[in-house]
């Protein structure tokens, strides 16, 4: 037969109730003592009944778990209310970060020639320094842009000229074409043996006529 479940609520019965609580003290108690001695564990437990009386038991001392009880209180409520250690170096590192830009900004602004009036004359003469330090560095880089720029148009121009070189020797060896006449790269010299041709614009029939040759047909 299984063991009827108990509901867990509170027991009606003042007598049964009663019962009910030194049965269970007991159990706990017992159950705290195997605990402590099974496992090295420090207990203490403190019961108070129905009617106001206290009950209580402990592995070792009951002053001294609660006094450890206390200070281990203590120093978690502390540890929460303090900010980690990795907030607190974060907090210091934007703190620091937050000085260095503004130093940097307001040196910004005095080279720019902002916010001067509360420089004396040695904070003057050096940011004066800074400022022909500068003027030297951008003169400089300046320069060297100059030259950069008119090295490179050097060299374009002497590209241009050897291309323009290249390209007059090639036209200067094409063969040359009179209108009207064939496509011979002399055309004036004839070959050896033939008879050389007549001038332009010449009549061969004035010939025939003068010396009574038949004309040709």
């Amino acid at each position: 037969m299984t063991r009827q479940r108990i509901e867990i609520k509170k027991i009606a019965n003042t007598a049964a109730r009663q019962v009910t609580f030194s049965k269970r003290r007991r159990g706990l108690f017992k159950k705290a003592h195997e605990l402590s001695t099974l496992c090295d564990a420090e207990i203490a437990l403190i019961v108070f009944s129905a009617t106001g009386k206290l009950f209580k038991y402990s592995s070792t001392s009951m002053r001294q778990v609660i006094e450890r009880h206390r200070l281990q209180s203590e120093r978690i409520d502390g540890l929460e209310g303090a900010p980690s250690v990795e907030l607190q170096l974060e907090s210091a590192t934007h703190s620091v970060l937050s000085k260095e830009i503004a130093e940097k900004t307001q040196e910004l602004r005095q080279l720019r020639g902002e916010d001067l009036h509360g420089l004396n004359l040695d904070q003057l003469k050096q940011l004066e320094k800074l400022v022909q330090g500068g003027l030297s560095q951008i003169t400089e880089t300046k320069d060297e842009r100059f030259l950069k720029e008119i090295s490179t148009l050097e060299k374009k121009g002497a590209e241009l000229k050897e291309e323009n070189l290249i390209l007059k020797q090639q036209v200067e060896n094409l063969p040359l074409v009179v209108k009207g006449q064939p496509s011979e790269p002399f055309p004036h010299l004839h070959k050896s043996g033939d008879p050389p041709p007549p001038p332009q614009g010449y009549n061969t029939s004035d010939i025939s006529l003068t010396l009574g040759l038949p004309f040709p047909s």
